[in-house]
């Protein structure tokens, strides 16, 4: 079953209440989107640490409703 854009965007916004995100189906089928996330907490975070904060949000949902997502991630500049 194909999660919405908008149900990926608030699941990482209730785990990452600051993030900026920015959702894109690459395929038009629900089941392959590209995340931009951006957060202030992310500072000081490696890449891994940071994309495992994101999937921490998603509850287990990736690679299950969520088939799949490429990442990237952010700091806010001037953070």
């Amino acid at each position: 079953m194909a999660m919405e854009a908008a149900t990926i965007e608030q699941l990482i916004k209730e785990g990452i209440p600051d993030a900026v995100v920015e959702i894109a189906d690459l395929r038009g089928d629900g089941d392959h989107y590209a995340a931009l996330v951006t957060s202030a907490t992310f500072k000081g975070k490696s890449r891994v640490q940071q994309h495992q904060m994101v999937y921490a949000a998603l509850q287990g949902k990736m690679g299950g409703e969520l088939h799949a997502l490429a990442l990237t991630t952010a700091v806010p500049e001037g953070t």
